[in-house]
Formats: structure tokens, C-alpha cells, sequence
């Protein structure tokens, strides 16, 4: 469809979408609200805008700590052996984040929303002392309309937020915190809401496609809204392939909707291989002004579970190559930059991953647009199994915002219920799964099912494609008994490795990594896929797990206080299990691998298990040049070999036609002499939020890595950047991850960096260790455009907007007056303004109440305007006396005061001119 000519229009300031993770004030621990006892606190409490605490305008935050966020406070904290085994033995609690905000005078009618991504793990959040949003998950994102509380101009709006990481949704690490971004979204009154946007493709024939583009709008503003909505397509070169347009009415305070449908002609189709991605752009315009503007990418493919055949893409058979993650990793915790989860996705590609069961939960908005760039399969899966409003309301926001995503191709309702195979069950998830198809019938449903496949009436009735975790024994018997539904693994394999160990000893909680030991209700690595890959109808799997994570550390208890179950390590380094699946998973190019390390001084002449892994036809052994034995490759099960050991070099070869193509060799190496710091990328971006993982080993007078090497290495980080934290992968180890110092483990240890705000140069690691050469790196910071992003204000600047307000009277009234308790109706309670009648009356008497903080003492309260002669009461005694009545700003020195404070300001009018305050009244540290 050709392109229709926009209306000639001025374009107006319309969305900005601004971070607001710079400058927030957070305090561990609760803060208590004081005890209300009298009657006019206990009235006030009721009433909006007069929180006490620290939610409050005026709480004395002085001292709280400054951090940008995301930030996730458990990972910063000890171990503690009494806390959650499940939580890693990290103590969680409750903690406090305040911030404060600036709205510009000109920014009045414009409507503003507050956003928060995850908050871990229940939050209530306030806005200028009123309680706007209360949270009960740490999943899902907080979507608030802040308008109506913002004040304008000089006076601060003040963001409070209390945070209770002691509620559990998960058994497993959840951190704590605002561990997510956050974002203040201002657009024209008219706009369209956040996943106001319903623009999933549709097959048609031949090659034709459909977008049935379904926009919602909505109104803040005072006078109904007539608008002109236009909706285009374009490919992945920009080019526009589609363009519609509608008319609608929004009401005041109301919503409407327009539905425009869009065709696109044989458009590329989005797969793990080809990621096509197509913008689906939508302009809002009133009276030929564009008022609002957004665009989100989307994708073009079909996909199919057949019940006998597995799984298609595009028509094209796929087995779902798939693991499950949750989303912590070291040094970090669950406060991951977007970049870190970046190079955890790339690693999974590396892997030969094509799928992702985010476990138990949706997972960050960035991380899907990842997964849509990157190429993966994604199960999306709800946290909380529960049909009643405010939970439905968590699966419904998570459906509207990820149903754009081509990655996403199954809505998962829940994990491992005990009512699974009941009618209960069965008519949760009915009412569950109906919500899900509302808001998107172009994806089926599952859910994630351990037992009740055979019982009469159970949740396999209520969904598309019938999930199984942990049912090798039985997949044959659940696909007879349900012949005519699909059927995937939704979690498989739960087997155990320490990575780098090759000799388990239970006594230290240390587990070989030869694919031995699993849990009781799961199964090796190499037997669970080869339970998938040999049944045809299965359509694939999701290993447990992709990598380590942080609590659940079965099969152990303390000192254990991190998984074994994953592919990699909490750092992304890789298990043997790693190279068992890449060589099942990566066909295109010819793999060879050997477990373990060569370095086993004291053994010479006593027989080390060796395990080759191939993808080849034939692989043959070499000890320092000697053949040892040539086997037919096990694609399932591997290779083993029993090999006297002798240092040296032990070399595997892999033969397809009876070609040499494709080696691997590990070495015996010498001590370590040196460490080196191997960085993921060349440089970063200035931006404050860029970060990356460095690789720290230790190597040999040749340059080899030396596997079994665990020095203390100690960081130091100069120049334009900082350290998030460390790790090395040692499930067993209780190291400070923000510390400045870590051991390798195993001869590895991960040191994650971040770029400052606005950063430019090089950022400079130095790392140290006894007895080893030291090793430097020098990043390169690219100067990078700042994002959008709301100023952070550092403000010792209180502003006094409750004032209690006397009666006007004829004469002088006494500065120590205050009304009764009991009295919430003869003095006026709020911010003052100029009246007639105090100029009729002469006299206006004015009493605050504040906090002088430390940060203030000494300082001033600066009147912006101020009206006729005055007296200036500080604390019972007077301070000033304004001589002059012509209009101007005014200041009064604090002098000595501190803590609690109470000024009056007694105003008289001269010659029948109104007196008294005429704006903003702060409270100021010294100049």
C-alpha cells in the first residue's frame, strides 16, 4: 500500500521515555512510622498527602546512601547460615529508596507516568507523601500515573519507595531491591497507554501477511479529544511496506480505540537463524499537531506443535534445543546490566541454544528484545498460578507487553503446582488460559506439569501443549494417554557438576564434572536429551539449567550456597556439560573436545578417566604423540578412554570420511608465573551504564592457562569507570562479591566492570596476586550520547508547603499562637495565597513546622515573594522584621537552629494592598 501523505502540521514536544535510575537515596533496614496519638496527627494521617515516615516530603534523608540503580542490596550482603537455604543464605529484609524530581513550570497539562521494571519483592511506593501504587510481586513492572500529585516549578516532588524482599515468591535467589530500571514517561494529554499497542502478524495465503494493528488512547486532559490516528510497517532496511489511518474520540479521563488492519506482502520471516525484525510505528495527531509517537519491532512466522511430529517454525521441523535460566549472575546478583545480559545470551548462543524457558517469571523487557535480536525461542512464563483479579492482572500485563515479540512462542501459567491434577487445577488454569487467548490466540498455552498426567480431570485438559518436567520414565505413557496434544519437556536433565573438578568428595560438597550425578527425579545430561531427541513427537527440551544460580544448592545444604545444576557457572564459564551439548546441538561444523585438564602431578601411571565429546564419525587419542585407541563416536553417551597419566599433551582427533577435521589438546602446564586479564569486548560506551566482564586467569611461563591455579588476586579500578563485583564459580565460596579481592577457582575468576556517566578515556584495571607477575588492562570508554534521562537532584533543599494559615484579623495577632488539636477547621491547612481579604483584615499569621538537617544548618529559608511588612518567628523567639512592603524575595537566616523546627510569619498589609507569601518557600543549606 502506497505511503498517504501526512497533513502539513507542527510537531509538538511529544513522548519521552527519560531513565530515572540516576540519583536515588537508599536506606537498609526499615524505618519505622512513628506512633500517631494526638488528634490532630491522627486526623492529618488520614488525609492525603501527609504520610509520615520516611514516605514523607520532609523526612531528614541526609544520610541515606547515594547509588544509581538497578541495584539488588542482598548480593551486597554476608552469608548468613541461618537464613533461607534457598536464598542462598543471604539475608534480604527491608529497605528504603527515596528520590527527588523536578517538573518544569511548562510541563503543567502534560501527563507524566512513573514505571518501575521489577521491584523485589513487594513495594509500596509514594509520590509527594500519597500512597499511588502498592506491588505484590517482584516480576512484574509497576506502571503508575503520577499527573494528578506533581507539583511544578522549584518545588521537589518526592519518589518514596519501601521495599519488603522477607515475602518469597520463588525458592530460589531472588535478590531484593529496585533491581530493574525505572522510568518517568511524559507525553501530550493525549496518548496512547504503555502496551497500548496490539500489533501481532497473521498468515494469510500465499504468502500474504496481516497486521490487525489495535491501538488503545487515552485522555488527561480537560476537553474531548478528536485525533488522527496513522499506523505504518517498515522492513528491516526502513523501507515502508504498509500504512493506515484512523479517526477517534477520547473522552475526558476516558479511552478509545481504533483498529487498523495492515497488509504485508511476503514479507522475511523472523527465525533463530534470521532474525527479520519490522517496525510497526504509530502517530497520534490533534488538530494536525502530532501529540504522541512510539514504535515497537515485531516479526512475521508461523509456528506449529503438532501432537505426532514436535515442533515447526516457517513450516521447517525444529527440535527445541532449550535450558532454563533464572536471572542472577556473580558480582551482580539480580540487578544484571542490559549488557551482561547480553554476553549470558550470547554465551547460550555459543552453546547452541534456540530456546529459553525464563524460569519462573517474565523476565526484563530488554532481555526479550534481546532474545528477538539474537534469535531465540521463547517460553514465557507466569510467576503466580492464581485466577483472582490481582493476579490475573500479573498475567494479563505480562501477555499484553511481550505479545509483540517474535521470540515468544508459548505462554507458560505455572511450574510444579500440587493442584495440577485436580479439577481445581483444572479450572485455574481454564480461566487463566482464556485471559492469555483475549489478549493473544496467535500462541498456545502450557503449563509446566511434574505428576497428574493420568488422572481424570487434570490441568493437561485446559492447554494447548501439554509441558513435563522430569518424566523420562514416562513420556511414552503421558503421549499415550494424551495421543492428540502436543507434548514438550518444559524442564529436563537437573544434573550436578562442579566446574573444573574432576574428583568428587561429598565431605567438602565438591561433585565431578563427568555427568554422573543428578538428582533423584531427573536424569544426566546425555540421557535426557537422547529421551527427547530419538521421539520424534516430542518437541524438545529445557535443560535445568543454562547456568548456575545462587541458592537451591541441592543436593548439598551450608557451606554450599549456589546451584550445581548448569551448563555454565554463575559467570558463564563452561562445565563439561557444556561441550556434552554443544557437540548435540551444533551440527554445522565438526566439534572435538576432552574432559578434564591434564595437570594431575602424583598420579603418574595411574589410569585417568578421560571423556572425548564429538559431533564427528570417529575419534582417536594421542598421549605426547602415542595412539592410545580410535572409537566410533556415541552422539548421545560420548566416548571414554582410561589413560595412564604422563605430563604431556593429550590430543584428540576427529575423523568424518575418514578426514582429519577437527582437534582438540589439552596440556600439562608449569606453575603459574603471571595473571592475565582477558576482556569480553574491546572498549565501552561512556554512558554509566555499559559494562563488562573481564576473565581472569592465571598462566605459565608458556602462556597456558593453568587450570588448577587459585591465587588470591587483588583489584584495583582506576580511571573512568567502576567495579560491579566479581565471581569464580565456586558453588562452596562466601567471598565478598563487591570486595576488591577473589580467589580463582578452579585457575578462573570474572571481574565485571561498569563505565561512569558521561565518561570518556580509558578505564584501567590492575590486577595483583602473591608471588605472580601482575596484569594490567587498559578499556577504552567511547564517548557515547547520553540516553534520556531525568536529572538526578541532590537536593539539602526542603520546600515548606504545609502551612497552617490563622484566621485574617485587624490586629496584631500573638506569634505563639497554634490552633487546638482538636481544631481542623479555623486555620486553613496548605500551601498560602495571596487573598483580598487579609489586605482588608491587615494582619495573616503563618505557621510551619520542619526538619533542619544537618545538611541546612546554619542555613537560610528563602522567600521567592513576599507581600508587606513582616515578622519572622523561628522557634518561639524573633529572628527578623521586613521593614520594607513593596513585593520581592526575602531571606531569613536559620542561625543555630536544628532538628525540629516551627517558624511563623506574621504579614501586615499597608494602604489596602494585599500582603503575606507569594510563592515557593525553601529551606536552604548555607550559600
Amino acid at each position: 500500500m502506497l505511503a498517504l501523505p501526512a497533513p502539513a502540521a507542527q510537531v509538538q514536544e511529544g513522548r519521552q521515555v527519560m531513565s530515572l535510575d540516576r540519583g536515588w537515596l537508599f536506606h537498609l533496614g526499615d524505618v519505622p512510622m512513628p506512633k500517631i496519638v494526638g488528634h490532630e496527627d491522627t486526623y492529618r494521617n488520614a488525609k492525603a498527602g501527609n504520610v509520615w515516615g520516611a514516605a514523607a516530603l520532609r523526612f531528614n534523608d541526609s544520610a541515606w546512601r547515594k547509588l544509581d540503580l538497578p541495584h539488588d542490596w542482598a548480593v551486597e550482603g554476608p552469608f548468613d547460615p541461618s537464613a533461607n537455604v534457598s536464598q542462598g543464605y543471604r539475608p534480604r529484609g527491608i529497605g528504603w529508596y527515596r528520590r527527588y524530581l523536578r517538573i518544569d513550570e511548562a510541563k503543567r497539562g502534560r501527563h507524566f507516568e512513573l514505571q518501575f521494571d521489577g521491584i523485589a519483592t513487594n513495594a509500596t511506593i509514594w509520590v509527594n507523601g500519597t500512597v499511588v501504587h502498592h506491588n505484590w510481586s517482584g516480576y512484574n513492572a509497576s506502571r503508575i500515573d503520577i499527573t494528578p500529585f506533581l507539583r511544578y516549578g522549584d518545588a521537589l516532588n518526592t519518589i518514596a519507595v519501601r521495599v519488603d524482599a522477607e515475602a518469597m515468591e520463588g525458592w530460589w535467589y531472588e535478590g531484593a531491591g529496585i533491581y530493574r530500571h525505572t522510568w518517568l514517561v511524559e507525553t501530550s494529554p493525549v496518548y496512547v497507554p504503555t502496551d497500548g499497542v496490539h500489533a501481532t502478524p497473521r498468515e494469510g495465503r500465499n504468502g500474504a501477511w496481516s497486521i490487525p494493528v489495535e491501538v488503545t488512547l487515552a485522555n488527561s486532559g480537560h476537553d474531548p479529544a478528536k485525533v488522527t490516528v496513522d499506523v505504518a510497517v517498515t522492513d528491516p532496511s526502513g523501507r515502508q511496506l504498509a500504512h493506515g489511518r484512523a479517526q477517534a474520540t477520547v473522552a475526558v479521563l476516558g479511552q478509545g480505540s481504533v483498529n487498523i488492519p495492515l497488509a504485508v506482502a511476503h514479507p522475511a520471516l523472523w527465525s533463530p537463524a534470521h532474525t527479520s525484525l519490522y517496525k510497526v510505528t504509530t502517530t497520534v495527531r490533534e488538530k494536525g499537531v502530532v501529540v504522541d509517537e512510539l514504535a515497537l519491532n515485531t516479526g512475521f512466522r508461523t509456528l506449529r506443535f503438532d501432537p505426532q511430529q514436535g515442533f515447526f517454525l516457517n513450516g521447517e521441523h525444529m527440535k527445541l534445543q532449550g535450558v532454563c535460566i533464572h536471572q542472577d549472575h556473580a558480582g551482580v546478583g539480580v540487578a544484571v546490566p542490559d549488557s551482561i545480559w547480553e554476553y549470558r545470551l550470547r554465551r547460550l548462543k555459543e552453546l547452541g541454544v534456540n530456546a529459553i524457558r525464563f524460569s519462573h517469571n517474565a523476565p526484563a523487557p530488554e532481555v526479550l528484545d534481546m532474545a528477538d535480536r539474537q534469535g531465540f525461542l521463547v517460553m514465557d512464563e507466569n510467576r503466580n498460578f492464581n485466577p483472582s483479579p490481582e493476579y490475573m492482572a500479573q498475567l494479563q500485563w505480562m501477555v499484553r507487553r511481550d505479545r509483540q515479540h517474535p521470540s515468544v512462542i508459548l505462554w507458560s501459567v505455572f511450574n510444579e503446582e500440587p493442584v495440577q491434577g485436580s479439577e481445581v487445577g483444572y479450572e485455574m488454569v481454564r480461566r487463566m488460559s482464556a485471559a492469555v487467548k483475549q489478549l493473544d490466540d496467535t500462541r498456545p498455552v502450557t503449563a509446566a506439569m511434574n505428576s497428574g498426567f493420568f488422572t481424570k480431570l487434570n490441568v493437561s485438559n485446559a492447554v494447548d501443549v501439554l509441558g513435563a518436567n522430569y518424566q523420562v520414565k514416562d513420556y511414552d505413557r503421558i503421549h499415550a494417554a494424551h495421543p492428540d496434544q502436543p507434548f514438550t519437556s518444559s524442564e529436563d536433565t537437573s544434573a550436578f557438576m562442579t566446574r573444573g573438578e574432576y574428583i568428587g568428595d561429598k565431605e567438602h560438597n565438591v561433585i565431578a564434572s563427568y555427568d554422573d550425578d543428578h538428582a533423584r527425579w531427573g536424569n544426566g545430561h546425555r540421557e535426557a536429551w537422547e529421551a527427547i531427541d530419538t521421539r520424534p513427537w516430542m518437541a524438545g527440551g529445557f535443560v535445568w539449567t543454562g547456568f548456575d544460580y545462587r541458592g537451591e544448592p541441592t543436593p548439598n545444604v551450608w557451606p554450599t550456597v549456589s546451584s550445581y545444576f548448569g551448563i555454565m557457572d554463575l559467570n558463564g564459564f563452561p562445565k563439561t556439560a557444556y561441550y556434552m551439548h554443544q557437540v548435540q546441538w551444533l551440527r554445522d561444523r565438526p566439534l572435538v573436545y576432552i574432559a578434564p585438564h591434564w595437570n594431575w602431578p602424583g598420579k603418574e601411571g595411574q589410569d585417568i578417566r578421560v571423556k572425548v565429546m564429538a559431533n564427528v564419525e570417529r575419534v582417536k587419542l594421542l598421549l605426547n604423540g602415542r595412539e592410545l585407541g580410535e572409537q566410533q563416536v556415541d552422539r548421545y553417551r560420548m566416548n571414554e578412554f582410561k589413560v595412564p597419566y604422563q605430563p604431556g599433551r593429550l590430543e584428540a582427533i576427529g575423523y568424518k570420511g575418514g578426514k582429519d577435521v577437527a582437534r582438540a589438546v589439552v596440556e600439562t602446564t608449569g606453575p603459574a608465573v603471571r595473571l592475565e586479564l582477558v576482556p569480553d569486548r574491546p572498549a565501552l560506551a561512556g554512558d554509566g551504564r555499559d559494562a563488562m566482564p573481564i576473565t581472569v586467569r592465571a598462566l605459565d611461563a608458556q602462556g597456558r592457562a593453568v587450570p588448577v591455579a587459585d591465587p588470591l588476586v587483588t583489584f584495583a579500578i582506576s580511571g573512568g569507570g567502576k567495579s560491579l563485583g566479581h565471581g569464580n564459580g565456586d558453588p562452596n565460596s562466601h567471598e565478598d562479591e563487591k570486595g576488591n579481592t577473589r580467589r580463582l577457582f578452579n585457575g578462573l575468576a570474572q571481574l565485571i566492570v561498569q563505565s561512569d556517566w558521561n565518561s570518556s578515556g580509558t578505564l584501567e584495571v590492575r590486577a595483583t596476586a602473591p608471588g605472580l607477575q601482575a596484569a594490567t588492562l587498559s578499556i577504552p570508554l567511547r564517548a557515547t550520547a547520553q540516553p534520556p534521562f531525568v536529572p538526578a537532584v541532590a537536593s539539602p533543599v526542603a520546600y515548606l508547603d504545609e502551612w497552617r494559615i490563622a484566621p485574617a484579623s485587624a490586629q496584631r495577632p500573638d506569634p505563639q499562637a497554634k490552633p487546638a488539636a482538636n481544631d481542623m477547621n479555623s486555620w486553613t491547612l496548605g500551601m498560602p495565597a495571596l487573598r483580598k481579604e487579609a489586605a482588608a483584615a491587615r494582619y495573616q499569621l503563618y505557621r510551619a513546622e520542619f526538619e533542619v538537617t544537618p545538611a541546612q544548618a546554619g542555613g537560610r529559608v528563602h522567600f521567592v515573594g513576599l507581600r508587606g511588612k513582616a515578622e519572622f518567628w523561628l522557634n518561639g523567639e524573633q529572628v527578623k522584621a521586613r521593614s520594607s512592603a513593596a513585593p520581592g524575595e526575602y531571606i531569613v537566616a536559620l542561625g543555630q537552629a536544628r532538628g525540629p523546627a516551627t517558624l511563623v510569619v506574621i504579614s501586615e498589609a499597608q494602604a489596602g494592598e494585599p500582603a503575606g507569601l507569594d510563592g515557593t518557600v525553601s529551606v536552604e543549606p548555607a550559600q
